[in-house]
């Protein structure tokens, strides 16, 4: 408690005191009179009297933890005499199981112990010296009052009361209460089973022991031995039951019964249920059901390269960021419990999904409403790409859930090894901006994540035609025609159509063309060879002029800048003999004209002929017959055409109805 010394006035309105009573710590608070005091058990209430008949109201109330007083021949409180005053402690209690106490008291001037109302001291006289007693009683269990009163008449002032249990196994022979509250359940942490309990009452408690039993048996064992009010057993066999009872024995050895058997089953941890795995692009992602006990998971997986890599994670989800894009890994989830046990294992398998293409780009085409979309991968680190969807809205964000855009892929390798791919948007309109995102995609259909948005803004839609081409010559010429035209000037011309055709003539009508498309040419290119067989028919032709738009002056028009001209006729003047059982074809390989064949049944070789023009006959170009069914005409004139016969030869010498063919054989610049 506080001394106050003589003189001395108590300046603090409240005041906490930690003090030990009978073996318990108690907080003890001291007020002002003019506040309510509620003091804890087993703290005292002291009233300070005015006067030594302790009636009236206190002068002060407060809380007091022990009684041991020496005030002197100073007043024991601001505003008390120093002389003539009284001093009352009063205090309710339980005492646990009860039994032999012993209730001591040493104080100058009058003093009284009451319990339970009944007086048990009197030293009620004034005297000039310190007077004493100690009296042996037994209290019942349960809770019981205190009441100490002092009075000080005159001189010195000073008082001691205490009251203990008397703790020799000759006296006290009383058991302590049995232990209640007792619970038990699995700390989940350490996969112990954790016994806690009420505290006991008890003034000469001394402590507890815990008893365990395992369901296969009666008889309990002694756990352990403990002051605490709570025990953390040892790690036990998983998946069994054990029943716990507490005791508590006091100082004088003496030992409660057990209290009621309390059971607690041990965990035992399974395998993980309902696991799943599912590749996204950070990894692979898996999840699972919580098993009951466990305080971690421990995740396993095989590496390509031989040997595992595992993961402990708190958590019933897992990401393996380590996982190499399509190639599949095998993984195993087990729960561990507060102990290190594992439990068997889950499988499961899958791989991480393809990276998204980067670098995606959208460009217009010049005079045209299909833009062209680019994107590039890495196809050693982005995974086993099977091909991509193309996905195009024309607001944002673009919606990757409807059917994709259809459109015309091609690819080819960066100098660094990447691939850059590239597909043309046919179906879009003229003037409209379009946003696009790429997925890849595997063989099983799995999407990657989108690409960045790309936008492209298609041009308006241009409807007006090329001029028509002008100026165009043609000559006839040995191996066909030679065309030459003025070069157009429209800033957007794209390329020149070249068309030839028939000439048909009725009697009385204009000649009408019958035209074929023979060839595209890119500006600034304004001529064109057109090698075709020159028998000496009418043939015409024209050129037409395209836009980058698509527009052309024919299409807009329906009229071109026909030329009419007769071939020339280079027609071999002998005819070639009906009756050939083979045929032959002519190529041109380089510089030179190589023949080949049908076999002829019976032949023994084959004799190749060349029309000389200048002779009028056919020449042989062979003296002797061939065995092979294939010749090469090395190094033939060049700017003309060629027609050759090829008969075969019999064993008795006769010759067969030749097979005949022609080669241009066109100007080498």
């Amino acid at each position: 408690m506080t001394l106050i010394p003589r003189g001395r006035l108590r300046t603090v309105a409240a005041l906490t005191v930690a003090t030990t009573v009978g073996g318990l710590v108690t907080a003890v608070t001291t007020t002002s009179a003019s506040a309510a005091v509620s003091c804890v058990s087993p703290a005292f209430q002291r009233q300070f009297f005015s006067n030594t008949s302790l009636s009236g109201t206190p002068k002060k109330t407060d809380c007091d933890s022990t009684i041991n007083e020496s005030w002197g021949t100073g007043a024991p409180a601001s505003g008390l005499p120093r002389d003539n005053f009284g001093v009352r402690w009063s205090m309710t209690r339980d005492f646990g199981s009860g039994g032999p106490f012993a209730l001591s008291v040493a104080a100058r001037d009058g003093i009284r112990v009451y319990v339970d109302g009944s007086r048990k001291i009197d030293l009620w006289r004034n005297g000039s010296s310190n007077q004493s007693k100690t009296v042996n009683l037994t209290i019942p269990s349960g809770r019981h009052s205190l009441r100490i009163d002092y009075v000080s008449w005159t001189g010195s002032a000073n008082v001691q009361f205490t009251y203990a249990p008397r703790t020799t196994a000759a006296v006290d022979k009383v058991k302590p209460l049995v232990p209640g509250g007792v619970k038990v359940a699995t700390d989940h942490a350490t996969a112990r089973p954790k016994v806690s309990w009420t505290a006991n009452k008890e003034m000469d408690l001394a402590g507890y022991r815990v008893y365990r039993r395992h369901q296969s048996t009666k008889t309990f064992q002694l756990a352990a031995t403990t002051t605490a009010t709570s025990h953390l057993d040892l790690v036990l066999e998983p998946g069994s039951t054990y029943y716990y009872e507490v005791r508590a024995y006091d100082r004088a050895g003496n030992s409660s019964a057990g209290s009621v058997d309390v059971p607690v089953t041990t965990v035992l941890v399974t395998a993980p249920e309902g696991l799943t795995s599912k590749g996204v692009d950070s990894g692979v992602q898996m999840s699972w059901k919580p098993v009951q006990g466990a305080v971690r998971y421990v995740v396993v997986w095989n590496k390509p390269t031989g040997g595992t890599g595992s993961s402990t994670v708190t958590s019933t989800t897992f990401t393996d960021t380590t996982a190499l894009r399509s190639v599949v890994r095998n993984y195993r989830v087990a729960a561990v419990d507060g102990a290190g046990r594992l439990s068997p294992y889950a499988y499961t398998e899958e791989s991480r999904l393809v990276a998204a293409p980067h670098e995606v780009t959208a460009v217009p085409a010049p005079g045209s409403h299909r833009p062209t979309i680019k994107w590039r991968v890495n196809r050693n680190t982005d995974g086993a790409i099977h091909n991509f969807h193309v996905y195009r809205s024309t607001s944002l964000p673009v919606d990757t859930t409807v059917e994709p855009t259809r459109c015309l892929t091609g690819s080819v390798t960066l100098p660094d090894g990447r691939r850059e791919y590239s597909c043309v948007d046919a179906s879009t309109g003229w003037g409209t901006t379009y946003h696009y995102v790429i997925k890849a995609h595997d063989n099983r259909g799995r999407e990657s994540n989108a690409s960045a948005v790309a936008t492209v803004t298609t041009p308006t839609k241009d409807l007006t035609p090329p001029d028509a081409v002008k100026g165009l010559t043609v000559k006839p010429t040995e191996y066909g025609a030679e065309l030459d035209w003025e070069p157009n000037t429209e800033p957007d011309l794209k390329r020149y159509t070249v068309y030839s055709g028939e000439v048909r003539r009725e009697p009385d009508q204009p000649a009408v063309c019958f035209v074929y498309e023979r060839a595209y040419l890119a500006p600034p290119t304004t001529a064109y060879r057109y090698e075709d067989l020159p028998d000496g028919k009418e043939t015409c032709y024209f050129i037409d002029a395209v836009d980058t738009a698509g527009n052309s002056n024919y299409q807009w028009t329906r009229t071109g800048n026909f030329v009419y001209v007769n071939e020339l006729d280079l027609t071999p003047s002998v005819l070639t003999p009906p009756g050939a059982s083979h045929t032959v074809s002519s190529v041109l390989e380089g510089s030179n004209v190589r023949l080949s064949w049908d076999a002829v049944p019976g032949a023994t070789g084959y004799l190749v002929h060349h029309w000389n023009p200048v002779t009028k006959t056919y020449e042989k170009l062979t003296d002797q017959p061939v065995s092979a069914r294939s010749y090469q005409h090395t190094n033939p004139t060049v700017g003309t055409t060629h027609f050759y016969w090829v008969s075969a030869v019999h064993a008795d010498g006769s010759e067969s109805a030749p097979a005949a063919d022609w080669a241009i054989v066109p100007p080498r610049s």
